[in-house]
């Protein structure tokens, strides 16, 4: 494994909104993107799981989901707002911030609304390949982390853990009991900073070409640029329409197919080989 590359480049908010749709549709079908995960409780899921059942060749999952972050496109909960009144505002909503669900949720209640979420997906007949955890919400407390691990095993699916990703929200894994064995730590990621600095296209140009030998992540959000995507992210640059425009373009371009190429590195998904021999060792 260790004397080859191998990406996943991961599409994340499958779901969230046509012009998300519709660019990593084009980006699994004609570009670089290798596997999505749908947001169960936006109101594009449905469009999105109707193209997976369409396609079951492609590699997609669940993107379990606990925030809604966007001002005026809040989302709410899929199962009944009484059984998990601790992950609401006072108006029905998830909440915008992480802070919020490590604040109020009380673990009983994730489960439920998790679970709600993938019997939706599953009672559609799709067949997700892995769980993954949107704005990672899962990896703030030991609790959530064990409720996630709960949830693979139960479905019998594979569930994507990163000590890497839980700096990234602000909580040290090293207080935390994780299956180490497990975890991925060849993850990479934009941010701000490098959005409005040396930009999304030179960071990604460097992720390829210097990507280390075994398994490596690359995690985007590529919309197209529309109206639509404009009023979703509207005062939320980060992560925002202009910077899921930049994910589309790169990830469909003949650029990163050559690159891809030129550095040797195979692109895999939750379905591949690789990432299934890594999981049962």
């Amino acid at each position: 494994m260790k004397s080859k590359k191998y990406l996943m480049i991961h599409a994340d908010d499958a779901g969230l909104s046509w012009a998300e749709n519709k660019a990593t549709q084009l980006g699994m079908i004609n570009g670089s993107i290798s596997s999505t995960s749908l947001m169960v409780p936006c109101p594009w899921y449905f469009d999105m799981a109707k193209f997976c059942l369409s396609n079951p060749e492609l590699d997609y999952g669940i993107h379990l989901t606990l925030t809604g972050e966007w001002k005026n496109y809040p989302f709410k909960p899929c199962a009944a707002p009484s059984k998990v009144s601790s992950l609401v505002n006072e108006n029905g909503y998830l909440y915008p911030k992480r802070d919020l669900i490590k604040k109020n949720a009380k673990a009983d209640e994730v489960y439920i609304e998790l679970k709600t979420q993938i019997e939706i997906v599953l009672n559609m007949g799709l067949k997700p390949s892995h769980l993954d955890s949107h704005m990672f919400t899962l990896g703030l407390r030991q609790d959530l982390i064990d409720i996630y691990i709960k949830l693979g095993k139960e479905y019998k699916l594979p569930i994507f853990l990163s000590k890497k990703l839980i700096k990234l929200v602000g909580e040290d894994p090293n207080k935390f009991v994780l299956p180490e064995s497990t975890c991925f730590e060849s993850v990479f990621m934009g941010s701000y900073d490098i959005f409005q600095s040396k930009g999304l296209f030179s960071f990604y140009d460097n992720v390829i070409d210097e990507l280390a030998e075994g398994i490596s992540f690359l995690l985007i959000h590529p919309a197209l640029k529309t109206d639509e995507m404009d009023q979703i992210a509207l005062d939320h640059p980060n992560f925002g329409s202009d910077w899921r425009s930049k994910d589309y373009s790169y990830f469909t371009s003949e650029k990163c197919k050559k690159k891809l190429k030129e550095n040797s590195i195979e692109l895999i998904n939750w379905k591949s080989p690789i990432i299934l021999n890594y999981l049962d060792a």
